[in-house]
């Protein structure tokens, strides 16, 4: 199956709380996961834009810097992250990110569901 550009399913929203909107580009979808996830995503965070700070409950979330520098919460420990980075939520941890940046944060997010049993 080949998704082409224009056809993906864009939304645009407030982030667990966080000042702004992120603009969120859906690149897999619903079934599409086959039961194994919830988000595959090409995200935007505007200069000044927070996607805020969130639990990850039964499931795990990677990000994979594309662009910009984000100001990065991992469980209350802040740090920079940069374009080439990873960073890693494991179920029951937290995390947010801000853009303080002048650029637009371009982020890859994946959040797959954790069957540890």
């Amino acid at each position: 199956m080949i998704k082409r550009d224009g056809t993906l399913n864009v939304v645009t929203k407030e982030m667990f709380g966080g000042p702004g909107e992120t603009i969120i580009k859906n690149l897999i979808e619903g079934d599409e996961f086959c039961g194994k996830g919830r988000l595959f995503a090409h995200n935007v965070l505007k200069p000044g834009v927070t996607l805020g700070n969130h639990q990850h409950v039964n499931d795990f979330e990677a990000y994979y810097i594309l662009k910009g520098v984000g100001d990065y919460n991992d469980n209350g420990v802040e740090t920079k992250l940069y374009p080439g980075d990873v960073a890693y939520c494991p179920e029951g941890e937290t995390h947010g990110i801000t853009n303080n940046g002048e650029e637009d944060l371009e982020i890859i997010a994946l959040i797959l569901f954790d069957k540890k049993d």
